[in-house]
């Protein structure tokens, strides 16, 4: 019995295939031209969650440098791949947007090479999708619940002193601050000047961007610092107290002059030295033995 149904030919499904391939090349391009900047942001996430989000967001607003939501449609990619390389070369160079990003955001620069080149394109892709995704639900409402901010006492402030100088240690046996790090304040001796001076700090950058450059430094010499040995929480509150009545109460502050008091204290101490030492000249052996054996022998004559 012959089937009711009739098998094609050779040379329809020829045709048929022809007439298909188009549609498949373009499913397979379209996959893979969205599957390259996903993979790309996936693997750039990581690096901007351990190195950029310590001072910037996407989307939650500025902390210490920009928010950078949308910045990939405001920038040309090889602008944008530029200044992250080396903020400091095009500031130098005289470009009129990185000189305006740097007056801005209180004569800050980041540091350069702290993103590996070959990973630099990645980081900008997840910026990208997170911008596009924080755009599309931007519409939705959303409740947010504040956790109620804690108020900083003078025991706060007073342990944050003591942190800064070393008084007290870290727990997890960090550095001390002052070891980098000066501050304008009666109760504080001169810091080191390998970094930045931190009396207007909190005035410059706001508790967020103090808090969040102590919680996860972004900086090479301070990252190095305290890895494997992050600051507590109640660690942070601390100094970032400290530093917020710091910059309060700098105008009260006496203004330190060791090179007055260094000087006085070498001239104090030099007199007291050659009184010294003249007394002991007093006390020197006038002339030789040999000298006072001859003089009994001339006598005795």
């Amino acid at each position: 019995m012959q089937s009711s149904i009739e098998q094609p030919t050779e040379g329809e499904v020829a045709k048929a295939q022809v007439k298909v391939w188009p549609v498949r090349a373009l499913a397979v391009f379209t996959i893979v031209l969205f599957m390259g900047p996903v993979a790309e942001a996936q693997t750039g996430e990581q690096a901007f969650q351990s190195v950029c989000a310590a001072c910037h967001s996407i989307g939650g607003g500025r902390i210490v440098g920009p928010d950078l939501a949308g910045v990939t449609d405001r920038r040309s990619q090889a602008w944008l791949e530029k200044f992250v390389k080396s903020s400091q070369s095009m500031i130098a160079s005289g470009d009129p947007d990185a000189i305006a990003i740097y007056e801005k955001f209180n004569k800050i620069t980041m540091p350069a090479g702290l993103i590996p080149d070959e990973q630099i394109k990645e980081v900008l892709a997840y910026i990208k999708v997170a911008s596009a995704a924080g755009s599309s639900g931007a519409g939705e409402a959303q409740v947010v619940t504040k956790e109620p901010q804690k108020v900083a006492t003078k025991e706060d402030i007073t342990h944050g002193l003591n942190l800064f100088q070393g008084k007290i240690r870290f727990e997890n046996a960090g550095p001390t601050c002052i070891s980098c790090h000066d501050v304008k304040n009666d109760a504080v001796m001169g810091g080191g000047i390998l970094a930045k001076e931190l009396t207007t700090v909190f005035s410059e950058l706001g508790g967020t961007g103090v808090r969040a450059i102590l919680s996860k430094a972004p900086f090479p010499v301070m990252e190095a610092a305290y890895k494997n040995r992050a600051l507590t929480k109640n660690e942070v509150f601390s100094l970032v107290a400290f530093l917020e009545s710091a910059s309060e109460q700098q105008a009260y502050q006496k203004p330190r002059d060791y090179g007055t008091g260094l000087l006085l204290s070498g001239v104090i101490g030099a007199f007291i030295l050659f009184g010294f030492y003249s007394l002991l000249w007093l006390r020197r052996r006038k002339d030789s033995v040999n000298q006072k054996i001859y003089d009994r022998q001339v006598k005795s004559e």
